[in-house]
């Protein structure tokens, strides 16, 4: 799950919470008293959050700790120097993002009136909790290390991790990864004991994995000698030999964080334990500005290493510790639990008992959320369309070509040299982020050519490239469902489709009685579904005609491309829906309590009986692949577009 923020500077390695909010406090004072005013319906919302697709407007990213090139140091710190200009030129870039009804984001549900109100103000407003897939909900409660049955003479002791000098420490990484061409590391044993030569044994093999250690006597002084025990492959594969048999493979631990992604998290994670990052795994991706909490697993890792890093990093906290013979797989979760507080609300206590009585029973239009869709005036699914019509040309153009909006400033320069030579070498001199798409492209074209973008267009991680063709099913799904709500309402009706197991079938019209509108789902385009059999049916097949697309033919010349479809729901009922009015009277003072105050003692907020400020907390649960924002926005009647919230602020932005 990604933020989009709207008016928050997100600080790098924040101390405390509380640095973060003094950074803005001006700013959100001014927004909490003059969001009513700049919206004509009465409505606001700040923020809008999900999935996992960066965001162009954090004013600040959080370091990814990169492990192997000094080019991608580089990258990183160009993409955290540059800056992105004032608020106004900000929002006035911004007139050219995507609104929803750019997306076929059109229609609600409920028929409340709706209300003003605003997400994130702080991001401890928005906390998500996992839901494993034994529906239990991951909650970090415990900090114990599980003590093995037989002794484990590799759980390293305290000492371990002082004994040696952070320039020891140094040395031993660049030996560890290869990065230099010493074929060992000597650290004299400045006492010489047994005792402490047994401890920076210990050290070495434990804080560095690959490495092996010996004693040598050189000029009648004992040194500890590191090298490498199997060349790179000891990198990957962790010492098999030490570790215990009854043990699990892996050790199971909860994370909790508080404004990182995950992907950024298990970055911090591997350069403290000095391992690859493809040694963790873990059910799903969460949000960057909020508190989430997870599982994660990691390959031959102790307990005692992992809860050693409590000490150590800001924002993070591990516990919950187990072993177990498994590593976690993608969309094993259940869903995740959201808690989460729209402050300064202008709504009556009957606008929000309707909302909230309404997301309860009948629930929310499960559209994609404006993240599928990009940040900037060329949509990915306008890329994703262009791939499904083999129309290369167009790929290459739509990607590199220069674009109105908000936009790093070495990007804008080249495009507009891409514009003027369609030279890649003389673009690629203009991008000093070499690991951005448009690098990325722009390297294939000069290794492949320009006759050959197909291959140039390979050289993009899978993942991304797939990302444009999902983002064009998502399209055309948000489409079609608004003009099935619009056309037969919040009813099942004959020719609609429904799952029976993993199959789609039609619902018949002798059996219609026997469903709800919560049993219809509707497909992703593909060529392994069908389709309803009513008017969205014929929706469908014209939608893609016109995108000079055949439905009854989607499967590409290259097979990565080609779709096979899916099923998706077309509205969806949360579950575990609890919310509670409260007033306020100070906006850095915390509205719930967390994992973490719990804990470590805290107590729960104090509040006022009739402060300045009200703010709805609520909480529900939704099941994966599943949009918060859409449940908010169903709950406010807010469009959640960039765009939109940029222009609705732009009282408080000047």
């Amino acid at each position: 799950m990604e933020t989009v923020e709207m008016n928050s500077v997100s600080l790098k390695r924040p101390h405390s919470e509380d640095d973060v909010a003094n950074a803005d406090e001006i700013k959100r004072r001014k927004i909490s008293e003059k969001s009513k005013t700049g919206n004509d319906s009465g409505q606001s919302i700040e923020t809008v959050t999900e999935q996992p697709d960066k965001s162009l407007l954090e004013d600040t990213k959080n370091e990814i700790i990169p492990h192997e090139e000094s080019e991608e140091q580089e990258d990183e710190e160009l993409e955290d120097s540059d800056e992105d200009g004032d608020p106004e030129s900000f929002a006035d870039m911004m007139k050219h993002g995507l609104t929803e009804s750019d997306v076929g984001i059109t229609k609600f549900v409920s028929s409340h009136k709706g209300f003003s109100g605003i997400l994130k103000e702080r991001y401890s407003d928005f906390v998500v909790h996992e839901i494993g897939k034994d529906g239990r909900v991951s909650h970090l409660d415990d900090f114990s290390v599980p003590v093995d049955d037989e002794v484990n003479f590799e759980d390293p002791s305290e000492e371990t991790f002082t004994v040696l000098s952070d320039e020891d420490k140094q040395r031993l990484e660049e030996l560890q990864l290869l990065k230099n061409k010493e074929t060992s590391v000597a650290i004299e044993v400045i006492e010489d004991t047994k005792e402490k030569r047994t401890v920076i044994h210990q050290a070495v093999k434990s804080l560095f994995p690959g490495l092996e250690t010996k004693t040598e006597d050189r000029d009648g002084k004992k040194y500890i000698i590191a090298y490498h025990a199997a060349g790179k492959k000891a990198l990957a594969n962790p010492r098999k030999h030490s570790w215990p048999k009854s043990r699990g493979s892996y050790c199971h631990f909860v994370l909790y964080k508080e404004n990182k992604d995950t992907m950024d998290a298990i970055n911090v994670l591997s350069k403290f334990l000095r391992v690859k990052p493809n040694i963790f795994s873990y059910m799903g991706t969460k949000d960057k500005r909020a508190i989430t909490v997870q599982e994660i697993a990691v390959l031959r890792i102790t307990a005692q290493r992992l809860a050693h890093l409590n000490k150590c990093l800001m924002n993070f906290k591990l516990g919950n510790f187990s072993y177990k013979n498994h590593p976690l797989k993608l969309g094993e979760l259940q869903g995740n639990h959201f808690t989460v507080v729209l402050r300064n609300i202008t709504g009556t206590d009957d606008q929000i008992e309707q909302a909230m009585h309404s997301l309860r029973e009948i629930g929310f239009i499960n559209y994609y959320g404006m993240q599928r869709f990009g940040t900037t005036a060329v949509p990915t699914y306008q890329i994703g369309r262009a791939i499904l019509q083999n129309n290369w040309n167009e790929v290459m153009d739509l990607i590199l070509k220069p674009r109105p909006g908000a936009e790093k400033g070495y990007l804008v320069k080249c495009r507009e040299e891409w514009a003027k030579t369609k030279d890649p070498a003389a673009a690629l001199k203009k991008l000093p982020v070499k690991r951005c798409v448009e690098g990325q492209l722009l390297r294939g074209l000069l290794k492949y050519g320009m006759k050959n973008i197909i291959s140039a267009f390979g050289i993009i991680p899978r993942n991304n490239r797939l990302m444009y063709i999902h983002s064009y099913q998502s399209y055309v799904w948000n489409n079609m469902v608004s003009k099935r709500i619009e056309e037969y309402g919040l009813r099942a009706v004959p020719g609609d489709l429904t799952l029976k197991g993993a199959t789609a079938v039609h619902i018949e019209e002798g059996d219609v009685d026997n469903y709800t509108i919560h049993d219809v789902v509707m497909p992703l385009p593909g060529f392994d579904v069908i389709y309803p059999k009513h008017k969205i049916g014929e929706a469908y097949k014209e939608m893609l005609v016109a995108d000079n697309l055949d439905i009854n033919n989607m499967r590409h010349k290259i097979r990565d491309y080609s779709l096979s479809g899916a099923y998706r729901k077309i509205i969806i009922r949360p579950q575990n829906v609890r919310w509670e009015v409260v007033a306020y009277d100070d906006p850095r003072i915390p509205l719930f309590t967390t994992d973490l105050d719990k804990l470590e003692g805290k107590p729960l907020p104090v509040l006022p009986t009739d402060g300045k400020f009200r703010a709805l907390k609520m909480e529900f649960s939704l099941p994966p692949s599943t949009y918060a924002t859409m449940a908010i926005r169903e709950v406010l009647k807010m469009d959640t577009s960039i765009k939109n919230q940029t222009q609705l602020n732009t009282t408080w932005l000047r």
